[in-house]
């Protein structure tokens, strides 16, 4: 199980609707977004934090783990805006606003990436799925993500234990060795997903499979009080953004 999925089950937030999490988790996504960068984003960026850290119960370590991977991708997109091609400066120069733009699409990305989070630390994909079927999105689609989502972590788990298996006969112990490896690796991953796939197919099959995966969904009402918070909250960040607002240099 991956880190941020094993996070979700045991999230303090588990029980509750996966609606109360997405107005408040993808609300903050959508203020990072449409909100001014200077003060809005970097308010959504102090709320999502304190909330995931509090409320939520989301520990410190473990959420760097997952956010440092969207940071990165943050940090390289604003990085490009320093610069310039072309112009009279010369083929590559630095742009005059630069330092401004990265800094704001620094804001509004990260900002963004963290109201993500907060739905997927607090919202385990098996509650968030079978729930799909209701708000519209067609049946085969729901049972397809489904497939996809058990069958990665059967992937994963093969390829560990390749790699352990390797390592346990000294696969790794030179450059060449590593190729060898990681070639052998590949082809027997391919393999072994096409066979967990077969075996898949033909266990659905001998349990009269009609079309539908029909999985059991934790009981969880949405909570009005929480859902009104939430709204509550994004309309307090909207107001004292537009209060606030300065020009950021």
């Amino acid at each position: 199980m991956l880190p941020i999925d094993a996070a979700a089950h045991s999230s303090r937030w588990r029980r509750r609707h996966p609606v109360d999490k997405a107005v408040l988790g993808l609300g903050l996504t959508v203020l990072a977004i449409s909100l001014p960068p200077w003060p809005g984003a970097a308010l959504v960026l102090l709320t999502a934090l304190v909330v995931l850290l509090g409320p939520a119960g989301v520990p410190g370590r473990r959420l760097w783990r997952a956010y440092r991977v969207p940071l990165g991708f943050c940090v390289t997109g604003a990085v490009t805006l320093l610069v310039q091609v072309g112009g009279p400066g010369g083929f590559v120069s630095l742009a005059a606003d630069g330092p401004v733009r990265a800094g704001e699409l620094l804001l509004r990305t990260s900002a963004a990436s963290l109201g993500v989070l907060l739905f997927a630390f607090t919202t385990p994909m098996s509650d968030l799925l079978p729930r799909l079927v209701r708000a519209g999105i067609p049946t085969p689609v729901v049972d397809v993500a489904l497939v996809t989502y058990r069958m990665s972590f059967l992937l994963l788990d093969a390829v560990r234990r390749i790699r352990e298996a390797q390592a346990a006969r000294l696969g790794h112990t030179s450059r060449a060795a590593e190729w060898r490896s990681l070639a052998g690796l590949g082809a027997t991953a391919f393999v072994r997903a096409f066979d967990r796939a077969t075996r898949l197919q033909a266990g659905l099959a001998g349990r009269g499979y009609d079309g539908t995966l029909r999985v059991l969904v934790p009981e969880a009402r949405v909570s009005v009080r929480f859902t009104a918070a939430s709204c509550a909250l994004l309309a307090v960040l909207a107001v004292l953004t537009f209060v606030l607002e300065r020009p950021l240099t």
